[in-house]
């Protein structure tokens, strides 16, 4: 808001009869009148304060403008347009123009409404005060101009995995410029913005390098637009198509126990899934040639009668337009005599590649041999236990035998043919060797 004071009379003079040339006929002499009746009660203006607001209105839609007067003495106000052109004079309108239509006229305001707001309507609108000297207000009318179009383009319809596409998205014909924001999903991306400035209106083309993966199969690529004449979400978006080489597991369908022992049949299946389908899925034998009694039937394996000539490595191979891929399980036959069922029995995974396989998947390739091994340990800890556990019981029964067999009771010399003796004085002089023919005393084991 600005605001100012006109230097002399002279100069709202000729605004009135500026005013009253752009008059029709019928009201100029009406106006004439006007302006005679306020010139002569025109006061001193003293303590009057003449004040106005700035409009920011979006287009198409209605501005209001209001000159306010603090402490009004019923000076004359009088609205004009950015080209000096009086729209209202008090409470009448000289401009012809529809779209400007009075809500309020009092000594203290005048209020004017512009309806279809336009970009060309947008400058500096004048309020004036017929005090003396003359007061002269101004407020800027911002027109604001959301985009008229919102398009996105995607370099290619149709991506392969790890190739980097261009998407391009231009809003068009918008005042301010537009902020242009990038999305994935649910994530935000970066790009690079350029703007183009045509007769006060821009145009903003953003540009998105893209590196696709297999995941992004399908996923929304969504241009957001933020921009103060647009309320809520205003985007487009655009889907993408990313083909990629197949992705191969093998599951045992066949035993169900997962332990494969002599005599037994294996049945595999081998599950491939790429963009576009695998048409060719093929098993072989690693390092060797595929048993003679083995079975192929599209994805399925089948071998029966099991042997340990079978062990080794099943490899399903599977193939598109994108690449190809492969997957092994390692087979180890254990005698019909094993019953521990191992924690992992075989090798399926998802490489792409041979040099693919990490250290994890090495380690559950051999993870069915492995299980054998723990479950032959458990085994021949157990029988260790077992023998040391009956060799102490053993120990523990000899020396209770050899201890029983030396208890008992032992007799001293004294104490012979004491047990013969019919009184104590016959026992004390046999125990001093007074009956020589007496029987010795006989040890008894208990």
């Amino acid at each position: 808001m600005a605001s100012s004071v006109l230097p002399s009379g002279s100069q709202c003079a000729a605004a009135a009869a500026a005013a009253v040339a752009a008059a029709p006929l019928g009201l100029r002499l009406r106006l004439l009148l006007l302006l005679l009746s306020a010139a002569a009660l025109i006061p001193t203006g003293d303590g009057q304060n003449l004040f106005t607001k700035d409009v920011t209105v979006i287009e198409g839609e209605v501005a209001t403008i209001s000159c306010q007067v603090n402490k009004s003495d019923d000076s004359v106000i009088q609205l004009l347009n950015p080209n000096r052109q009086t729209i209202y004079f008090r409470d009448f309108r000289p401009l012809k123009d529809s779209r400007f239509q009075l809500l309020n006229f009092s000594s203290s305001e005048l209020k004017v409404s512009l309806t279809n707001v336009s970009i060309s309507d947008e400058g500096r609108y004048f309020c004036q005060l017929y005090t003396d000297p003359p007061q002269e207000s101004y407020t800027t009318i911002t027109v604001l101009v959301p985009p008229r179009n919102l398009m996105i383009d995607i370099q290619k319809d149709t991506a392969v995995e790890g190739e980097e596409i261009e998407v391009n998205c231009t809003a068009m014909a918008s005042k301010p410029a537009t902020t242009i924001r990038w999305f994935k999903g649910s994530k935000e991306l970066k790009g690079k913005s350029e703007v183009e400035e045509w007769s006060d209106m821009y145009t903003v083309t953003s540009q998105l390098m893209l590196k696709v993966h297999k995941e992004d199969d399908g996923v929304p690529v969504i241009c957001q637009v933020e921009h103060p004449a647009v309320t809520g979400n205003l985007q487009t978006q655009r889907y993408l198509e990313v083909q990629y080489k197949p992705q191969v597991r093998i599951q045992m369908t066949y035993p169900l126990q997962g332990l494969t022992r002599e005599g037994d049949a294996l049945e595999l299946t081998c599950d491939a899934v790429g963009k576009p389908q695998p048409v060719m899925v093929t098993w072989v034998r690693v390092d060797d040639e595929m048993p003679q009694h083995a079975v192929l039937s599209g994805p399925n394996l089948f071998i029966n009668n099991l042997n340990k000539t079978d062990n080794g490595t099943y490899r399903c191979e599977a193939s598109n337009v994108v690449g190809k891929a492969h997957s092994d399980y390692m087979l180890y036959v254990y005698d019909t005599t094993a019953t521990t069922e191992p924690a992992v029995h075989g090798l399926t995974q998802l490489p792409n590649s041979a040099e693919e396989l990490d250290s994890e998947d090495l380690s559950d390739s051999r993870a069915g041999e492995e299980g054998s091994i723990r479950a032959v340990d458990h085994a021949v800890i157990g029988g260790v236990v077992a023998v040391v556990v009956f060799a102490m019981l053993c120990l523990l029964i000899i020396l209770g035998r050899y201890f029983a067999r030396h208890k008992g009771t032992y007799f001293t010399h004294e104490a012979k043919g004491a047990d013969d003796a019919a009184d104590a004085d016959t026992a004390i002089i046999n125990a001093e060797g007074g009956q020589s023919n007496s029987e010795e005393k006989k040890e008894y084991f208990i």
